[in-house]
């Protein structure tokens, strides 16, 4: 089933499709850090926002992506006379966006600081203050960058291991349970059927 998308103030919203949502939850896993979305409003740990629209029982609400781990928030629906397995898979899949918030948002921020302090200090060494004449931030060549990033990587590669061990585990629980949820719903569709039509035979 295709996704459908709708403008809604700041927030958009999404038919409910289990391969739309696999997808979504999938991209988390390649996200990587971009200092030039986490700016130095992310020393101050600004929260989420706090207004979350009332779940809808048709679709989900994705927001704007976050300053911080630059995903999307989203608020699952809640089917109508939503099952215990339902409710299970929903409550996973916002444990799994809220978990993989916190891991980008706080790898966000640690590069940030890091990479400045890297430039600072190369700087220093070189003899330059952190801004030129005209108040304008230096930066350093790709050469030095290139230092920094292999060091970031190198210092954080556990780090990324463990939490790619930790996604592929929610991915395939989560998985598992969209395979249960929809089985149930084909196997209670089809009873409901039975059921149709064994009223609708005639008595004799």
């Amino acid at each position: 089933m295709a996704s459908k998308t709708a403008s809604v103030g700041f927030l958009t919203w999404r038919s409910s499709s289990p391969i739309t949502q696999q997808r979504l939850l999938s991209a988390a896993s390649s996200r990587r850090c971009n200092s030039e979305q986490v700016t130095t409003k992310a020393t101050k740990q600004p929260k989420r926002s706090k207004f979350m629209p009332a779940a809808s029982s048709t679709h989900d609400w994705i927001g704007p992506p976050n300053i911080l781990s630059n995903l999307r928030p989203i608020v699952y629906r809640i089917p109508e006379n939503e099952t215990e397995l339902e409710k299970r898979l929903r409550h996973l899949r916002q444990e799994t966006e809220e978990w993989n918030h916190e891991f980008w948002k706080e790898q966000n921020i640690t590069f940030s600081k890091e990479k400045d302090g890297f430039i600072i200090s190369q700087l220093k060494a070189k003899g330059l203050s952190p801004r030129d004449e005209q108040g304008r931030r230096r930066s350093l060549n790709s050469e030095d960058m290139a230092v920094f990033y292999k060091s970031f990587l190198d210092r954080n590669r556990i780090r990324h291991a463990n939490y790619n061990k930790e996604w592929y585990r929610r991915n395939f629980t989560i998985t598992l349970f969209m395979a249960r949820v929809t089985f149930q719903n084909m196997w209670t569709t089809v009873a409901d059927r039975r059921s149709g039509s064994k009223k609708n035979t005639p008595t004799t």
